[in-house]
């Protein structure tokens, strides 16, 4: 077991309960010694509001990798929300899209990600065959995109964004929310305990195979144990979190359904900006740990010379980081812009 991830952990435990106490409501006198940062509404919306930047981390993982940096990201991003809600509420409606259609948010969807790409494309043109470095060509950008963005809007707000695009944000539309549920939540959290047991085993099998030294079997029970109560638990936390009594009355209303006295609760699940966030950060684990374009990004981060000479296309690997980082930033856009349901410089 790592001493290092579990000195991280102990810092993040003392972390949450310092601001759970500082964020006040403990009255021992009354009974009450929680205060409101570790409750399941405050949780649940912290990452909600962290999963647009967690999408661009995983980007950004690769890019330090390979001796590089993007200081553009954020206003790749800012510049981005700006075009699709400026689509969404003038463009595709000027050309004859009526407000609603779901063509608006697949187009504009669809359109941002191509954007964040290209522009990351164009960056890493930049740096990789014209040699310049990256924290010019990003600082650069930085600048750039940031003033773009206040270009196509001219400083204004635009809002709201299309109502099914309002749930990638995780956001309520209607009585639809940009979750899951409970049912499905949980699924996801036995499923995540299946995938950790199951790597865990694999990763045994292959160490047995080519004969290097495994861990003690209790070290394999602990982590394993400890995987599935942390996935399971996350999940608990997240259903305690309940629809506002407003949507629910409106819900009920909708679907003929009485609301008894005690009330009705009915659970948000994981939300969709999170699911998209863990997705991610699943395939760019897999991208960078079991695939040829990952080893080449960790052979020419640790020896640009070498990795040349082995024959990687370096300049190539180069853009495609950075075509990849800004396509990443424009799905984090997408995020931000559908939490807000507005986009402004």
């Amino acid at each position: 077991v790592d001493s290092r991830i579990l000195g991280m952990i102990a810092a993040l435990i003392i972390i949450w309960v310092w601001f759970d106490i500082y964020s006040g409501r403990i009255r021992p006198a009354d009974g009450i010694f929680g205060g409101s940062f570790l409750t399941p509404r405050n949780l649940w919306i912290l990452l909600v509001q962290t999963s647009s930047i967690a999408v661009m981390t995983t980007g950004m993982v690769l890019i330090i990798v390979m001796r590089q940096i993007d200081l553009a990201v954020g206003s790749i991003l800012g510049f981005v929300a700006v075009v699709i809600g400026t689509a969404q509420v003038f463009w595709l409606p000027a050309l004859g899209l009526p407000v609603g259609d779901p063509l608006i948010w697949i187009i504009t969807l669809a359109m941002g990600i191509a954007l964040g790409a290209s522009i990351g494309a164009f960056h890493g043109a930049l740096i990789a065959y014209a040699g310049i470095p990256s924290f010019i060509v990003t600082l650069g950008g930085l600048i750039v995109w940031r003033g773009a963005a206040w270009a196509v809007i001219r400083g204004e707000t635009v809002a709201p964004m299309d109502k099914t695009f309002k749930l990638i944000g995780g956001g309520i539309s209607g009585t639809t929310p940009g979750s899951i549920g409970d049912t499905a939540s949980w699924i996801i959290g036995a499923l995540v305990c299946v995938a950790i047991v199951a790597a865990i085993l694999g990763g045994r099998r292959q160490r047995r195979r080519f004969k290097f030294p495994l861990r003690p079997i209790w070290a394999e029970v602990f982590l394993a144990s400890a995987g599935c109560a942390l996935a399971l638990g996350a999940t608990w936390v997240i259903n305690s979190y309940y629809w506002p009594k407003g949507v629910v009355d409106r819900y009920a209303a909708e679907v003929g359904i009485a609301v008894p006295p005690e009330g009705l609760f009915i659970s948000f699940g994981y939300s969709i900006p999170v699911l998209i966030a863990l997705g991610i950060g699943v395939a760019m684990t897999f991208m960078a740990t079991r695939t040829r374009f990952g080893r080449y990004v960790y052979a020419t981060g640790g020896n640009p010379e070498a990795a040349e000479l082995a024959g990687i296309n370096t300049k190539m690997l180069t853009l495609k980081i950075f075509a990849l980082m800004g396509g990443l930033a424009a799905v984090s856009a997408c995020i931000s812009s559908a939490r807000l349901d507005s986009a402004t410089n």
